[in-house]
């Protein structure tokens, strides 16, 4: 019976949705979960997937047309039902006028091979339920759909269990897929750079050594009337067998990756030419155009790391290179220059022609255009939107920090021995704005003016401002509070370290009630970070630097000094912070920072 799609509820404020674009049209088959429409609200713009499987029979609501949730948007009939629950009589015979034409073509083009034959019965074996779905996975409680950006895996290729095989983008992580199960992928349901929701079926894979559906038509169809180019093609498999014997992992082997091209068609070709020229600009690239074997957490890592991808052996299935591969070439890079370092001119003359190589090397994005990142535009999105819907106001001021530089001078080889991190200025001014907001609760407040209400939340949940290859991004420590120096240096640490390689959860990019951004590790004196919204305040530090300043000597009086200074930038949201509450939490944290008791936290 007809199935009626309405528009669901969107958040617990939403009340109405604009449809911005049908992606299927009437008449159009869909499949269960497969996006059917865009859906625009004041919260939030995602795909509306199709509740059933069947036929686009009615669209009620039209493009750039308003709807309240409940009300229904189209309607779609099962398979062999009347396309539209009211359809004419017409509607009804043109399927039976279709199923005689269709029994009658097949004897017609049974003695002469038709082109559009072979498609259509490739297409029918891929939905019909043999095969091991691979769907959309939750990557969060509030995530409910995901871009697939890339396809590690192509049809006909043999995948095992767990093995990566698409990598795809949501608004707040970027993640690769593994298999389910073991077999060969026999059809790609969401092609790269579309959505899809969650629980959408993207691809589905077949038995072990199941050969895709679209191959079996294509033998059937070329013998009969063309004979002569089987010829041909015979010769190019024959030397299969003798360039490269272990077929079954050679996909995704760097190193056989010409021995393909020679071998098989022009689907081999095509994955291995594009490999060849952008294996040396992987690392001045950061990745972006690499081949299709390595995953963006192995091209980042080598990039950071200066490996040569092309001379790593891999150790994942067909010879596919890891995090752990180049993560060892790194280790072993290090080692090879520790042993001739100990003559003091060996680094002096391995550093000078590393600085000028760097300096003469142009962007290769220069004078180019690419499509804008998922992650980027919703950056975009979000810090326009968070501009634009707090009155935002930034306190500056200024910290001594000598007594802080000298102690973490002398306890940073007991701290790093003790904790396994290395001692930076960061714990120290997260740990004294943690106390500081424990102090004054309103700075880590949020506000709701429809509601009329401001929460205090129970803990101080701190977000970490991190620089990543794709974006800024902000890892949460929950219950910051509830840590010492040390604890806060080891989650510091952890979470920037996860998220540069793309293993930080979309729980730990959620829930912060105040962010932290160390925009000194630049070099920057100080800038006026934007807020995120609900958030109400957001702390930036700046550069610690040595410059002389009036200190008042108790013997000397005042007198010049070399200290270490530094600036801290506190922006907040005006509406619900006074500029008295902003500089009363800022002094705190001066006050703390400059008394510089931290001895029993540092073990002294």
């Amino acid at each position: 019976m007809p199935v009626s799609v309405t528009m669901p509820r969107l958040g617990e404020s939403v009340t109405e949705g604009t449809v911005t674009r049908w992606l299927k049209q009437e008449g159009d088959t869909v499949e269960v979960d497969e996006p059917l429409l865009e859906v625009s609200t004041d919260k939030v713009d995602t795909e509306i997937p199709s509740p059933a499987a069947g036929v686009l029979s009615r669209i009620v609501v039209g493009e750039d047309e308003t709807a309240e949730v409940g009300s229904e948007l189209a309607v779609i009939a099962g398979e062999g039902e009347s396309a539209g629950g009211g359809g004419a009589a017409p509607q009804q015979e043109e399927p039976a006028e279709e199923a005689e034409e269709a029994a009658e073509e097949p004897q017609a083009e049974a003695e002469q091979p038709a082109v559009e034959e072979p498609p259509a019965q490739a297409a029918a074996p891929a939905p019909s339920g043999e095969g091991t779905p691979v769907k959309m996975p939750a990557l969060g409680e509030s995530v409910t759909e995901g871009t697939v950006t890339r396809w590690l895996k192509q049809v006909g290729d043999t995948v095992e269990v767990d093995e990566p095989l698409l990598e795809v983008s949501t608004d707040k992580v970027d993640t690769e897929i593994p298999s389910p199960v073991a077999g060969t992928v026999l059809e790609i349901k969401v092609p790269e750079d579309e959505t899809a929701a969650v629980g959408a079926d993207l691809a589905v894979i077949g038995a072990a050594g199941a050969a895709p559906a679209e191959a079996k038509p294509e033998p059937k169809a070329e013998p009969k009337p063309e004979p002569e180019p089987k010829a041909e093609a015979k010769p190019e498999p024959k030397p299969e067998p003798k360039v490269e014997e272990p077929t079954p992992g050679v996909s995704y082997n760097e190193p056989a990756a010409e021995a393909e091209t020679s071998a098989r068609p022009a689907q081999a070709e095509q994955k291995a030419v594009p490999s060849a020229p952008q294996r040396p600009s992987a690392p001045a690239q950061g990745g972006e155009e690499a081949a299709g074997y390595v995953t963006p957490l192995v091209r980042k890592l080598a990039s950071e790391h200066g490996v040569d991808l092309a001379s790593v052996n891999g150790t994942g299935v067909g010879g596919r290179i890891r995090k752990q591969d180049v993560l060892e070439a790194a280790e072993k890079a290090k080692a090879a220059k520790a042993a001739p370092a100990a003559p003091a001119q060996q680094p002096a003359a391995a550093a000078a022609p590393a600085k000028p190589a760097a300096k003469p090397q142009p962007s290769p994005k220069r004078g180019s255009t690419e499509k804008l990142p998922r992650i980027r535009a919703v950056i975009a999105k979000r810090m326009h939107e968070s501009l634009h819907e707090m009155a935002q106001l930034t306190t500056v001021i200024e910290v001594d920090v000598t007594k802080v530089a000298k102690l973490r001078s002398q306890a940073k080889e007991s701290f790093q021995q003790r904790h396994g991190v290395k001692l930076s200025f960061l714990p120290f001014f997260a740990l004294a704005a943690i106390e500081a907001l424990q102090a004054y609760p309103i700075v880590n407040a949020s506000m709701d003016l429809d509601a009329g209400t401001i929460t205090y939340p129970a803990s101080e949940h701190l977000g970490i401002a991190v620089d990543t290859e794709r974006g800024l991004m902000v890892p949460v420590i929950h219950g910051a509070g509830d840590l010492n120096l040390g604890g806060i240096a080891k989650r510091i640490a952890d979470l920037a370290e996860r998220t540069r390689t793309n293993k930080i959860s979309p729980d730990e990019i959620a829930g912060a009630t105040f962010t932290l951004t160390n925009t000194g590790s630049r070099g920057a004196l100080f800038d006026t970070p934007i807020v995120p919204s609900p958030q109400s305040a957001m702390l930036g530090t700046g550069a610690v630097v040595k410059r002389p300043v009036v200190v008042n000597d108790p013997e000397l009086g005042e007198v010049i000094a070399v200290r270490s200074m530094v600036y801290l930038a506190l922006s907040y949201d005006h509406r619900i912070i006074d500029g008295a509450d902003a500089a009363r939490f800022l002094v705190a944290i001066k006050e703390r920072l400059e008394a510089g008791n931290f001895e029993a936290e540092l073990g002294l």
